[in-house]
């Protein structure tokens, strides 16, 4: 009952403060899964992987956290306790938004959001990096990956298979 307990508080908590959506509190995530005993920095990046490699929500992770954590029930709690204080939050404020449309701090308000959402999924992606990253391989792996990435249009599930693919034969 504590786990399902300490589940609900900590993805209400993160899920207030998923500014820019689910993966900027990525970093604040894993740190407290770690820090509970749930897992490790390297189990809770795999879950991760597995979770953006699944069709759905990018924060599936959480449902798997909670399965791992406390079966169906820790599941459902974290999924809820992700997903249901934002919702709410979201729907109040919105007509507040809605209504300052034309407000000129609204316009600048907007234009900070974006660097500092960046920054936040930056931080992520070098967390989840760093946790999976346990051979000097795996990193030129990483950093290949986020070059073509940023290089070309290839669909990311290719770039995911053919790391997979150096995986299962051994190259890295």
């Amino acid at each position: 009952m504590n786990d399902l307990i300490d589940l609900a508080v900590l993805y209400g908590h993160l899920s207030l403060l998923a500014f820019g959506g689910g993966p900027t509190v990525l970093p604040e995530m894993q740190r407290q899964i770690v820090e509970h005993g749930w897992m490790t920095g390297a189990e809770f990046a795999a879950l991760f992987a597995l979770a953006q490699a699944a069709p759905g929500p990018n924060m599936l992770v959480s449902t798997l956290v909670g399965l791992r954590v406390a079966g169906l029930p820790g599941a459902i709690i974290a999924t809820l306790g992700m997903i249901t204080p934002s919702s709410v939050l979201t729907v109040i404020c919105l007509s507040a938004w809605d209504r300052f449309r034309d407000a000129p701090w609204r316009k600048i308000v907007q234009a900070g959001i974006v660097p500092v959402t960046a920054g936040l999924f930056l931080a992520a992606a070098l967390l989840i990096a760093q946790a999976a990253d346990r051979s000097i391989p795996l990193a030129l792996l990483t950093v290949a990956v986020a070059g073509v990435s940023f290089a070309t249009k290839i669909h990311p599930l290719w770039l995911l298979a053919a790391g997979a693919s150096l995986g299962v034969i051994g190259a890295v």
